[in-house]
């Protein structure tokens, strides 16, 4: 099995049918989590070539706003993050962009007003199939610390897992078959 890379940069964005963004603040503990889970991604799965992966970390909105502008759209975009949705931590969960929770305790990425209008527009005026997998965070710390939760860290496999068949899904269902790698 000959593993792929890819990362993707935003030059890159126009070539992918489906673009993975990991978002969150590596140095808030659980708040890394969508970055953990593209590192994840990238070093141990073969992902096909026309599927995108970007460490957005806290600059989503900016990405969001690239993609907006460019004229050849991903069909589908699958955003990882971690909240705080008062759910039993680790818990997996997808999130539709009307429920994306207004405050987040860091504030950084998604949460944010502009970036949840960006998201409402990519799905309802440009077609693009947004889909958000959250994960319920456990601590968020008030310190610096690039330590995320066990509860967290053992659901990693579980979310890659989620993202790898939705990904196959997309492609069961178009002639693209012949980019998943072998």
């Amino acid at each position: 099995m000959t593993q792929r890379n890819n990362k993707t940069g935003i030059t890159d964005i126009p070539d992918k049918n489906i673009l993975i963004l990991g978002c969150g603040n590596i140095l808030f503990g659980d708040d890394g989590f969508g970055p953990r889970v593209v590192e994840e991604l990238l070093k141990n799965y073969n992902l096909p070539e026309n599927a995108g992966v970007i460490n957005a970390g806290t600059s989503v909105r900016n990405i969001l706003f690239d993609i907006a502008l460019c004229e050849k759209k991903p069909e589908k975009i699958i955003i990882v993050d971690a909240i705080d949705a008062g759910k039993t931590p680790g818990e997996i969960f997808e999130l539709p962009i009307d429920e994306i929770p207004e405050k987040k305790i860091d504030d950084f990425s998604m949460h944010q007003l502009p970036t949840s209008n960006l998201l409402k527009e990519l799905k309802d005026l440009c077609k693009v199939n947004v889909i958000i997998i959250a994960c319920q965070v456990e601590n968020i710390p008030t310190e610096v610390t690039t330590t995320i939760s066990k509860k967290l860290i053992e659901v990693i496999p579980e979310v890659c897992k989620r993202i790898i068949d939705i990904i196959f899904t997309c492609f069961r269902n178009t002639e693209e078959k012949q980019h998943w790698p072998e």
